[in-house]
């Protein structure tokens, strides 16, 4: 039987309350933030179990979302979502073109680096990072890893990183072992 994790990607969380009316202020991860809306279905997780959960409405609101949740009418009501994780279903994601990934689907890949004609193992990506210029990976020891340091490598496909082979589990990068 799969988990829920393996079902459902966080696609959000709620951050505080938005005026008087019941509405919350979200901070989407989607790209772009409107995208969390297109679900159909949204999941929340509140003292460790799963809850369904329904937005009336949605809209940007300046640099985040702001959402009115059914059923939660007040400030108050509002304020005990802080903090609350909103997940949607995986199967849902578009599609995407041949070798564009998601960022769930790079996590876990292990990371081996072809330098000075060696293969080396560098570690696993544990999650990836939005700096502006270009995304990067962040990778973490594992077994079998060429020592026991976290790396951030830039996410630079066919210049960093060569191939990707999720069936393998393996990510091929040119990166030196020190860097």
């Amino acid at each position: 039987m799969r988990s829920p994790e393996d079902q459902m990607l966080l696609a959000g969380k709620i951050t505080g309350a938005h005026g008087i009316k019941g509405w919350v202020k979200l901070h989407a991860f989607t790209d772009p933030p409107e995208n969390f809306f297109a679900f159909s279905r949204h999941q929340m997780t509140r003292q460790g179990r799963p809850e369904s959960v329904q937005f009336a409405e949605g809209r940007i609101q300046g640099k985040g979302l702001v959402a009115r949740v059914v059923g939660v009418d007040t400030r108050t009501d509002a304020e005990l979502l802080r903090g609350t994780e909103i997940w949607v279903p995986k199967a849902e994601l578009p599609a995407l073109d041949p070798g564009d990934y998601y960022w769930h689907q790079l996590q876990g890949l292990q990371v081996w680096s072809q330098h000075e004609g060696q293969v080396l193992l560098l570690g696993v990506v544990d999650h990836l990072l939005e700096t502006g210029a270009n995304d990067v990976l962040v990778l973490c020891p594992c077994d079998g890893s060429i020592d026991e340091r976290e790396r951030l490598i830039p996410y630079l496909l066919d210049d960093v990183v060569l191939g990707i082979d999720k069936e393998a589990g393996s990510m091929t990068v040119v990166w030196h072992p020190e860097d």
